[in-house]
């Protein structure tokens, strides 16, 4: 796993510092986002997959990790991940007015897809199979880009 050293310090550290964008960016536009009543999930949901990126990569570079622990602590981070995620989702799709319940659909949609590589990742490398360190890097990259999106939801689209 050393060659996979450099990727979880970069990712640790982006995922750290946009964490943190994202907690200003909730603090300054504070009142309009508990106005729509979706956005503090939505913002809960970005912070909670950056978070996930950080946590993952911290139990990356732990030294002297066997790879059977790594993919155990991939497969129960993600799976965590994906259950919180879901479970903010579906009581925002509830609580949608009709017409936006199809457009928030493609939001959640894009939540599963940047989630369950991590549970995939996780399953590939509890078997031995060392393929699901690229189902992580596809679950990472699906992650930022996703919260980032709301990111910019929730600090430029708000103010509209």
């Amino acid at each position: 796993m050393n060659e996979w050293h450099d990727f979880f310090i970069a990712t640790a550290g982006a995922s750290a510092a946009l964490t943190g964008l994202i907690f200003v960016g909730v603090s300054i536009n504070l009142s309009r986002i508990l106005a729509i009543p979706a956005l503090p999930g939505r913002a809960l949901i970005s912070m909670m997959m950056l978070l996930t990126i950080l946590i993952i990569s911290l139990f990356m570079l732990v030294p002297s990790e066997t790879p059977e622990t790594l993919a155990l602590q991939i497969l129960i981070t993600g799976l965590l991940s994906w259950i919180a995620v879901l479970k903010v989702d579906f009581g925002i799709l509830t609580n949608k007015e009709e017409h936006y319940k199809k457009l928030y659909l493609l939001n959640m949609s894009l939540n599963q897809i940047a989630l369950l590589p991590y549970i995939i990742s996780g399953f590939y490398l509890i078997n031995g199979n060392n393929s699901g360190m690229y189902w992580l890097v596809t679950s990472v990259i699906g992650s930022f880009l996703k919260a980032s999106l709301d990111a910019w939801v929730l600090l430029i689209e708000i103010n509209r």
